[in-house]
């Protein structure tokens, strides 16, 4: 027998930075917003609910306030757009939607860097760097993360890449962004407190 849908409905306390639902479950809050991006160069209408290398329905709980999120520009313009607002959401958005809510203000400052040129989203976050893959598989996303991970350890630290892989094996961890968005996501993550580099 099928099992039927339910509605966990949220009432949110932006005081105590908590959402309770009906059956008085409570999680704390840690609001972000779930599309951050730009649209494909090619063309036409684009769907709005798969993640690419430029960005748009990430929905990674990692990119919250203090973060900046580096994409690589598709076209002319940027057309940089954001939207979906989540007040909490586990790893992976399991069921296929987190806490969607309104947000009554989003402050975000756009630059172009042209000193840091990245292949898909790299974030730095308050507690480490992040970087994002996305793909038609969890192998294919979980690669294309670590791929720049290892990248970037290289242009951070100056390491080879036997280095990074063999650095990265014991001090970065891998987490499953999302898995209901059409296209996966998967992030690694190399938190400040995860690996002393030495002194210069």
């Amino acid at each position: 027998m099928q099992e039927q849908p339910v509605v966990h409905a949220w009432t949110l306390d932006p005081v105590a930075m908590t959402g309770r639902n009906q059956h008085g479950h409570t999680v704390a809050l840690r609001p972000f917003m779930g599309v951050l991006g730009m649209p494909p160069p090619e063309p036409g209408r684009h769907s709005t609910i798969p993640p690419r290398r430029w960005g748009g329905n990430l929905d990674c709980k990692d990119l919250t306030a203090g973060s900046t999120l580096l994409l690589p520009i598709p076209v002319d313009g940027a057309l940089f757009s954001v939207g979906d607002g989540h007040a909490a959401q586990g790893d992976g958005e399991v069921g296929g939607t987190a806490i969607e809510c309104p947000m009554d203000e989003v402050t975000l400052t756009v630059d172009v860097r042209d000193d840091f040129p990245v292949d898909g989203p790299v974030a730095r976050t308050p507690d480490g760097w992040l970087t994002l893959g996305v793909g038609a598989s969890l192998d294919e996303a979980t690669f294309l993360a670590l791929d720049s991970m290892l990248t970037l350890m290289q242009r951070l630290h100056g390491l080879s890449r036997p280095d990074a892989v063999a650095l990265a094996s014991v001090a970065v961890d891998v987490r499953v962004t999302q898995i209901v968005n059409q296209t996966v996501g998967a992030h690694a993550v190399l938190r400040d407190d995860a690996l002393r580099w030495p002194e210069p």
